[in-house]
């Protein structure tokens, strides 16, 4: 077993300053310079930084304050800074993930690699414009997932890096879909005006308690109504790849035990226990189970766990927006293998 664990990261005020203070952390953190090593050769992409200035200053300006602040912290040109953490044509790595949903809580387990998870788990108030959000981080500025101050929780699972177009990867996405929407539906008008890189499954639940499924390409946006969302399309079947069955047997799993689920600790369980079927342990190929998160739209609380068969640990997210301060600064856990985050050490 792997110790690993999450840095919680918590602030309230401009992006600008977010931006600069996350970037004076980054300077004696592991994460850039593992990055680095990570990428190395194979970082061969461009990006047209006029463009993506372009794009984030449209969609969402706040953000690309925040970009500016890191840039600024970071002595980086400002083309390094949109290439790191502008989430505009940047590679993603393979990965698996399974959410549940009902109308009080989504359940999502995030499955991918442990040397590409971040380690970061961050609370930000804006001061300038845009939602407050909690959720872990993915190249600093984007989410993997979250839930915001309306309510609206999100999660999205990977379905295809065939065929890719100019466009933003999941993780800006979900961050600008956190900040900017309040609702299912401003989310799913978001989602249908912006480029995408990649192909992936959005999953929303707002306070309404109404989820949806949103399959987007780079070429087509579909909406379904679901409570289960793994890694294959249902309407853009054309999108998904050869081999699906992994993502059908745990989509099946989950259909023949959500009659069974009394409350949400026991739909927390079913994705978290690794006897239970859902638990991916796949971290060689990339697509195990690293982080179990539990976002209730109602209530504003919050539970994440790192690793299997943990108790989540909970989190008041309207607490914190009420002005109370978190005295959390780590979040611990294990893994079934000896590899740890790119937060903890050299690589």
């Amino acid at each position: 077993m792997g110790q690993v664990h999450s840095d919680v990261i918590q602030f309230r005020g401009s992006h600008y300053d977010f931006g600069f203070k996350q970037g004076q952390a980054l300077k004696g953190s592991f994460i850039l310079p593992n990055r680095k090593k990570q990428w190395g050769a194979n970082r061969h992409f461009t990006i047209d930084e006029q463009k993506a200035k372009e794009l984030l200053q449209s969609l969402s300006p706040a953000i690309w304050e925040e970009i500016c602040g890191l840039a600024d912290a970071l002595e980086w040109p400002m083309y390094d800074a949109i290439k790191d953490f502008g989430g505009y044509y940047l590679e993603y790595v393979r990965s698996g993930c399974s959410i549940f949903t009902a109308p009080d809580y989504m359940m999502r387990n995030y499955d991918s690699s442990p040397q590409g998870y971040e380690g970061r788990f961050a609370l930000y108030q804006p001061t300038d414009g845009g939602y407050a959000t909690i959720g872990p981080t993915m190249q600093i500025t984007g989410r993997t997932d979250g839930i915001n101050e309306k309510g609206l929780a999100m999660g999205y699972n990977f379905i295809n890096r065939r065929d890719s177009e100019d466009g933003f990867i999941c993780n800006m996405i979900g961050r600008l879909i956190l900040e900017n929407c309040a609702t299912n539906e401003e989310a799913i008008t978001l989602l249908k005006e912006i480029p995408h890189r990649r192909s992936f499954s959005y999953v929303l639940l707002d306070a309404s308690g109404e989820t949806v499924v949103v399959e987007a390409s780079p070429r087509d946006v579909k909406v379904r109504q679901s409570s289960i969302s793994t890694n294959h399309f249902e309407l853009l079947t054309e999108e998904n790849r050869y081999q699906i069955e992994d993502s059908r047997r745990r989509e099946q799993t989950i259909q023949d035990q959500q009659h069974q689920l009394k409350d949400a600790f026991s739909a927390f369980r079913l994705l978290n226990d690794s006897e239970k079927g859902v638990f991916s342990p796949k971290y060689a190929t990339a697509s195990g189970t690293l982080h179990t998160a539990a976002y209730f739209p109602e209530t504003l609380e919050v539970g994440f766990a790192l690793g299997p068969n943990r108790l989540p640990l909970m989190l008041d997210f309207k607490k914190w927006l009420d002005g109370e301060k978190l005295y959390v600064k780590r979040i611990n856990g294990k893994l079934d293998i000896d590899a740890s985050f790119v937060n903890m050490a050299e690589l």
